[in-house]
């Protein structure tokens, strides 16, 4: 899962999908474009507790993520990140999906993403048949 999971949030980092760092979190969750919020297992409780302020005034789900500051960091192309932000509902479903497999304890709050994801697919119209 880590590998994956981490390969996912380097993935929208190069699509222009990912907010990293404090300031471009907060300001994608005013905007109310931030799909997910994830924190590193060891930041600080400041940046705990803005993380999820900034999260909820954005209407965006948010959950601390199994890796530290620095293994964030570096899958991001940075010395160390403690929090993040997923704009995009594919990539935020496709994460959320990710993290219950490895801990099903995350499920009430990612299960919505998981939802959205499956709604947005069956959505789409249909292909006509030639």
């Amino acid at each position: 899962m880590t590998d994956s999971a981490l390969s996912l949030l380097g993935l929208a980092l190069r699509g222009n999908n990912l907010a990293v760092g404090e300031e471009p979190v907060a300001d994608a969750c005013k905007a109310h474009r931030a799909v997910l919020v994830v924190t590193a297992a060891d930041a600080a409780q400041n940046s705990l507790d803005r993380a999820r302020r900034w999260a909820e005034t954005g209407a965006a789900a948010h959950t601390s993520v199994p890796w530290d500051k620095e293994t964030l960091g570096h899958a991001l192309g940075r010395g160390s990140c403690a929090m993040a932000a997923l704009t995009d509902r594919g990539l935020a479903g496709a994460l959320a999906e990710k993290l219950i497999r490895a801990d099903e304890g995350l499920r009430p709050t990612l299960e919505p993403l998981l939802h959205e994801k499956k709604n947005g697919r069956a959505q789409r119209p249909a292909v006509p048949e030639t």
